[in-house]
């Protein structure tokens, strides 16, 4: 069996990267002398690291030559179809399912997170081209909302996110060893978002002020270099001592130490996932619906909006009162986390038996 990966992969994204680690793990479980292609920005990269062949994504006539080779395409996991970071997204993935479909080979949606989908070009070439999906999985209600308002009717199912299927037999990093941490540590996944509130700043005084309560904080970029300068601006902006994470670290690397700490605030929504699997309680600072969805499911609390209206004080001080839960809060979470980790393999057997119709 010959399958074609469509996603967000080969763009230093350490939760993009994820999923298809995640994907293809699951895939090769379920069926391990599986053919694997990944539509890839880096093929070489994604070649190297993960051991399955790539193509690059944006070659259509070498897309297409591939999909008519293949037994079908899937699509996901992950945030592909929206329009809020801008208008090619929703084109670019449909066009793929398009393809599929002219090359006459089902196509699977994984584990796929919707929205935002706003504009009514984006909800029409969506609504059309789901209708002709072999297989829709979604990994929030939310999701399929909207894709009931949209005017979907196809049969959705709600699975896990792909990444909450991961296992690391053991958390281990040389860096965080070496800095020899002997307080409670807080690792903290923050990302750049264009708003009129200074959330930077309020996030650098209540840090500072964990810090001086006997703490530790550790930045852990989980978008390459993006993630990075974002983090070291908030750095800057701290008076007390704190640390940055390699943003080169690979995945295995980054979910031990979230795993390693004691405490995670993140933005990034992989972040919490990573968090999830390792059962590290955490504080979501959210911009997207679907860091709400995922803090629900693994019954964490969001603190705030990014863009809402919230202080540095009421951050330090639910910090503070999170990591003073802690024992309480590992145990929710691993109640809401520990059927999720067993059921998100379950995905990928469901794409396999699509494909050997």
């Amino acid at each position: 069996m010959k399958v074609v990966l469509s996603g967000y992969y080969g763009f230093n994204n350490i939760g993009d990267e994820a999923i298809l680690l995640s994907i293809i793990s699951a895939l090769k479980e379920q069926k391990p002398d599986i053919d694997i292609v990944v539509l890839s920005n880096d093929p070489e990269f994604t070649k190297r690291t993960y051991g399955v062949d790539a193509i690059n994504r944006w070659q259509m006539k070498d897309v297409f030559a591939v999909l008519k080779t293949s037994d079908g395409l899937i699509s996901g996991g992950g945030s592909l179809l929206q329009d809020k970071t801008g208008m090619k997204s929703i084109p670019y993935y449909t066009g793929i399912m398009m393809l599929a479909r002219m090359a006459d080979k089902p196509f699977f949606i994984y584990s796929q997170g919707m929205g935002p989908i706003d504009k009514s070009v984006s909800q029409f070439l969506t609504r059309m081209m789901l209708k002709k999906a072999g297989k829709i999985t979604l990994r929030d209600t939310g999701s399929i909302q909207l894709l009931r308002d949209i005017g979907l009717r196809n049969e959705m199912e709600l699975v896990p996110d792909p990444v909450l299927g991961f296992h690391l037999s053991e958390a281990k990093s040389d860096w965080y060893q070496q800095q020899g941490f002997t307080k409670p540590v807080l690792t903290v996944s923050v990302r750049e978002w264009p708003t009129t509130t200074d959330f930077k700043k309020k996030i650098a005084e209540a840090l500072d002020d964990f810090i001086r309560r006997g703490n530790e904080v550790v930045f852990i970029p989980m978008h390459d270099k993006h993630d990075d300068d974002t983090s070291r601006e908030i750095f800057a902006m701290m008076n007390e001592k704190a640390y940055v994470a390699p943003y080169n670290a690979s995945i295995e690397e980054k979910v031990s130490i979230i795993g390693l700490s004691d405490m995670l605030l993140a933005m990034r929504l992989h972040a919490l996932i990573f968090a999830g699997i390792m059962n590290t309680p955490f504080l979501a600072l959210s911009y997207d619906p679907k860091i709400d969805a995922f803090s629900e499911q693994a019954n964490q609390p969001v603190f705030a909006h990014v863009d809402g209206e919230w202080t540095s004080e009421e951050l330090a001080e639910a910090l503070r009162r999170h990591l003073e839960a802690l024992p309480q809060e590992k145990e929710k979470l691993a109640a809401a986390v520990g059927p999720l980790t067993a059921k998100a393999k379950d995905t990928a057997k469901q794409a396999i038996e699509l494909f050997s119709r």
